[in-house]
Order: C-alpha cells, then sequence, then structure tokens
C-alpha cells in the first residue's frame, strides 16, 4: 500500500501552498484528504485503478485528479511548481514551535538560512533577533526549542507516557488548590505515542498550582511558568506542559486542549453556525459563557452528544454526535478475562499457579495460558508432550480453583509453509489456540497474506496473535492485504487479537476500524510474560475504543460460560466448513 507515500505527498503540497500564501480553508482540505488516504484501509492505487478515489472522505474531483497524476508519473505538477518557487528549507523551518511560515520565508529569504544549524548560528550572532518583528525574546525561545528538540526523542510510546503522566498528576493532586487535575492532548485521546505530556488543572489559585508544580519532585529542570501555564523536563526526560484555568471553564478547557485539531476545527465551525465563539473558556453567546464547566455541557450547547476521548479524530465522530449518537464502544470494565498470557515453561517470567493468582485480583472469570509451540525456540517453546504436561496442571488447578477458569491453550507459529507447528490432533485438545507469525518477517506482501489466511481458515486455529507482527520504534511489521485477512476472518469467524503490550499495540486502530465494518471478532489481549503484565489489558482496550470497536465484537467481554461455548461452538462450525 502506498497510502502513507501518497498521504505524505498531499502534506508537502499544503506545507508549500501555507508557505506560497494561498487560501487556508483549500490548505485545510488538502490536509484532511492527505490524513483520509493515511488511515484509508485499501491500497490508494487500487482505488485509483478502478476509478474510486473519490470514496475517500475528502478526496474531490482536484485532489483525486492530482492522486491519479502521482500513482502514475511519480509526479504532481502543482507541486513541482511550488517547488521551483519555495526553498525546501523553508518547509523544514515552518515547523519549528515559534516559527510558522512568514518567519521560515523570512529567515531563508533575507539570512539565506538552509538548514536548522544555519538558523542556530543566525540566532547566536543576533542576525535573527535584528530582522523585522522578531527582536531578541523571540529569538531566544527559538533557540531554546531547537536546544530541547536536538536532545530529546520525537515521540513517547504510550505506556511511557502515560506512567509520567500519572506520576505528575498524583503529585499534583497533594496540592490543596487543585481542584481537577487530568492529562489532555494525544495522551487522553491515548494515540499510540505521544509528544510532549499536557496536564489541565481547575483552580482557583493558579499561582498556589503554578508554585507546586515547578517544585514536583519528579521535575528536572524549569523551561517557562507564567500566572496560568508551565513547562517542565523531568527527570525521565519528558516534557510536561501545565495550564490551570478556573473551573468555570475546565471543562471547555479538557475539550479544546484534547483535541484533535480536526475534530476541534468542526466544534468551532458548528458553533459559528450557531452564533455562538467556542474557545478555552467556554462556548460564548456574545460576552455571556452559556457553557464551560464540564465537557459535557460544552457539547449539549452545541447540539452534540459528548463524544469519547479517543474517537476524537475526526473519522465521523462528529457526524453521529450531529445526530445525537455516542459510538457504542468497549471499556476496560467490559473485560472478563484474558485469552493469550505466558508462564516460565516457555518465556514467561511466573508460574501457572502465579499467573492464575494475578488473574484473579484482576477480578477476572478466566485465563488462557498460551505458551509458545516448539519451532519458537528463542521462546524455549514446547513440544506438543510438554504441553499436555502443562495442560494436565491446568485441568488439576481448575478443579480446586475458585473464580478464575483456567484454559488451556498454545500460541502455535505460523510456519513459511503455511503449516502450523502442532498436529491437528494436538490442537483439537486445547480449549483455545492462538496462531502467530515469528519468523521470515521480509518474505512478500502475498507469501505473508497468505500464511495469515491458511492459519484463519484452519478448523483448529481461533485467534490469530499480534496480526501485523510490527514493534512500535523497531520494525514496521510484515506486509499483508489486510483487506483479504480481515475478509477471512468475517468468513470463517476467527477473532484478531489487538495486542495490549504497549510496543505492540497490533492491530492498530485504523486497522481495527476496517475489521468492525467486516463484523470481524477481535480478542483484546495481553500476551503477558509476568504477572504484573496483566494490568496492561487497558492499553489494548484504549487502541480497541480508538478503532470504535463494539463491546459484542471483543471476544473477551464474554462470561465464562459464554466463551467456553463460543469456542467450542465456532471449532464445530470450522470443521463442518472445512469437511
Amino acid at each position: 500500500m502506498r497510502n502513507a507515500e501518497i498521504a505524505s505527498v498531499l502534506n508537502e503540497l499544503a506545507d508549500l501552498m501555507e508557505l506560497h500564501g494561498e487560501d487556508r480553508y483549500r490548505i485545510a482540505r488538502y490536509r484532511n484528504a492527505a490524513a483520509s488516504v493515511e488511515h484509508y484501509t485499501e491500497p490508494v492505487e487500487d482505488l485509483a485503478r478502478e476509478g474510486r478515489l473519490q470514496e475517500i472522505r475528502g478526496v474531490g474531483e482536484s485532489i483525486g485528479g492530482k492522486i491519479a497524476q502521482y500513482l502514475e508519473t511519480g509526479r504532481i505538477s502543482a507541486l513541482d511548481a511550488l517547488r521551483r518557487k519555495i526553498s525546501p528549507a523553508a518547509v523544514t523551518l515552518m515547523n519549528l514551535p515559534g516559527i510558522g511560515p512568514k518567519r521560515a520565508l523570512l529567515f531563508t529569504e533575507r539570512l539565506n538560512v538552509k538548514t536548522i544549524a544555519d538558523l542556530e548560528r543566525a540566532i547566536e550572532s543576533g542576525e535573527v533577533a535584528a530582522l523585522p518583528r522578531v527582536g531578541e525574546k523571540t529569538a531566544a525561545h527559538i533557540l531554546e526549542e531547537i536546544r530541547r528538540l536536538r536532545g530529546r526523542s520525537a515521540r513517547l510510546p504510550r505506556g511511557v507516557a502515560r506512567s509520567v503522566a500519572e506520576e505528575v498528576v498524583r503529585e499534583l493532586k497533594r496540592c490543596k488548590a487543585v481542584r481537577q487535575c487530568t492529562p489532555a492532548g494525544s495522551l487522553r485521546r491515548m494515540k499510540e505515542s505521544v509528544g510532549d505530556i499536557d496536564i489541565l488543572v481547575s483552580s482557583a489559585e493558579p499561582g498556589a498550582v503554578m508554585d507546586a508544580f515547578v517544585r514536583l519532585p519528579s521535575i528536572r529542570e524549569v523551561l517557562a511558568a507564567g500566572e496560568t501555564r508551565a513547562s517542565v523536563v523531568t527527570h525521565a526526560d519528558v516534557q510536561v506542559d501545565l495550564r490551570v484555568v478556573s473551573p468555570a471553564s475546565y471543562g471547555a478547557a479538557l475539550q479544546y486542549f484534547t483535541g484533535s485539531k480536526a475534530h476541534n476545527v468542526k466544534l468551532r465551525t458548528i458553533a459559528s453556525g450557531m452564533g455562538y465563539k467556542l474557545n478555552e473558556y467556554g462556548v460564548w453567546e456574545g460576552d455571556r459563557r452559556i457553557a464551560g464547566r464540564t465537557e459535557e455541557g460544552v457539547y449539549r450547547a452545541l447540539g452534540l452528544t459528548w463524544q469519547p476521548p479517543e474517537v476524537r479524530e475526526d473519522t465521523g465522530e462528529v457526524e453521529l454526535a450531529i445526530k445525537g449518537r455516542t459510538p457504542s464502544i468497549v471499556a476496560l470494565d467490559d473485560i472478563h478475562g484474558d485469552l493469550h498470557a505466558h508462564t516460565r515453561l516457555s518465556d514467561g517470567a511466573d508460574t501457572v499457579e502465579e499467573m492464575v493468582h494475578a488473574a484473579t485480583r484482576a477480578g477476572y472469570a478466566y485465563l488462557a495460558i498460551t505458551d509458545h509451540s516448539q519451532a519458537l525456540g528463542v521462546a524455549r517453546g514446547l513440544t506438543e508432550d510438554e504441553l499436555r504436561a502443562e495442560h494436565a496442571l491446568i485441568r488439576r488447578l481448575n478443579e480446586t480453583a475458585k473464580g478464575v477458569r483456567v484454559l488451556c491453550g498454545v500460541e502455535v507459529d505460523i510456519r513459511v509453509n503455511r503449516k502450523l507447528d502442532c498436529s491437528d490432533a494436538f490442537l483439537s485438545e486445547c480449549d483455545v489456540v492462538v496462531a502467530s507469525i515469528h519468523s521470515a518477517f521480509q518474505r512478500g506482501r502475498a507469501e505473508q497474506t497468505a500464511r495469515l489466511v491458511a492459519a484463519i481458515e484452519h478448523p483448529g486455529v481461533d485467534i490469530i496473535g499480534h496480526p501485523t507482527g510490527r514493534m512500535l520504534g523497531k520494525r514496521l511489521g510484515y506486509e499483508i492485504d489486510l483487506g483479504a485477512v480481515l475478509d477471512a476472518a468475517a468468513r470463517t469467524g476467527t477473532a484478531l487479537e489487538v495486542s495490549a503490550q504497549p510496543e505492540r499495540l497490533d492491530l492498530n486502530d485504523d486497522a481495527i476500524r476496517a475489521a468492525v465494518a467486516r463484523g470481524v471478532m477481535l480478542a483484546i489481549n495481553t500476551d503477558a510474560h509476568h504477572r504484573d503484565q496483566l494490568a496492561l489489558m487497558r492499553f489494548g482496550v484504549a487502541t480497541a475504543r480508538r478503532g470504535w470497536a463494539p463491546r459484542q465484537l471483543v471476544l473477551n467481554t464474554k462470561s465464562r460460560d459464554q466463551i467456553v461455548r463460543w469456542l467450542r461452538e465456532r471449532r464445530a462450525r470450522a470443521r463442518v466448513s472445512v469437511a
């Protein structure tokens, strides 16, 4: 799929249009189209070949024509024309905090700045401060941003960011002046990675809150501090930005600072059409604030239902809100068990008994122990006889265990030849089978798709583990025809995993939306290798929520009796269909 490539080209075109001073609404259309293309689950090249490009939200005749031109020639004539007019350095500079398009052009045209290093030298020499409408304060701020960004990684994984944010919130809540306190921004939307962490506080005493914030024990450096906002760097080298608002504005600020930008733009457009103004301080009718204390009140004032933070990405949630509907999506409290977990018999850290005790403490009704099959030597995979011995232990536990039903399972490897790493006879003995790819990641799209589809169609397989094989920050995952995989899962009733492991989060939210559209069953699993990792379930649920997964399409929202019945009936149907 070339969707990400096309989206990148459309975003570059929008950047150059902005630098060229073109109409901001036209620029917004290109950015919206780029986002739609990037998240579309079908290959754009297939849509172009079939004349269906305008099925993508935001892609009309003009933008569709440019996409088609790029796919055919590798170029867009309008983009080439703008590239000839504008220095590539201006695009790089305009995305630095505190610069924007006008200053980017000023620096490149007046000072011949071509790189960020050139800009840093020009600031240090005083040339930037001497430019019109810049000055020493702005120049110093830009220099600070350059040095800060150079010393930090671009984005933080969701799990790391959440831990840092929770620590800061926990420390801040000790301050008596704090009334409400919560993470905002992309972290509240539970994106898989975030930049800086945003924290929002409501208080009638902002000075006391700011004083407490800059003195928190987790803070290493204060970058800036004012009356109602501050930026700090923690000892974990993470930037945290704090904003303090009055209780009367807290709901509006929470909505505003949660985003996303596209979601907020639509809300402001709706407010404007009603004769209102919407900002971080409230919904205003003239000088009178008519809503702002709660998020629900803000949405209600605009004639909309409240929308969960995870879905606020302008993927159709605003249109639902206009109809008075809120997406019905799975919640953490809906989860009754985990269907993918390991013990020390393969590559886990704890015994079967310790994992079961952890599941009991989590309040689960069931836990599947799915140690690796023997092909995965690096994970100390087990032979069928060793797995049978483990299953015998599990059945003895079930005779005396109270509360948690332990399911006998296996994570079986999908070999390159499309065969499974266990015999059909053994798989039929298991309560639950998770099939996963752990090898030959570099094989082509057709071959990897065929491996997955073969496993999906196998009557002994219940769940496909971490379906794309991606590892965030480490590997992109193997190439697959996602549509073909989802169609196979829908046809056979095989569930696809949503891995709660923070470095996986696989399937991602876009793929989940495509699965939901086809009615594919999902299993949110932790793939826990340690008893404490069962608590990672919240990250998998957050990803499923971002993908609009409803409770009824999540396998492990079923009760203990329901899950056992589902597994048995699915196996029976699969055997009949194969026969």
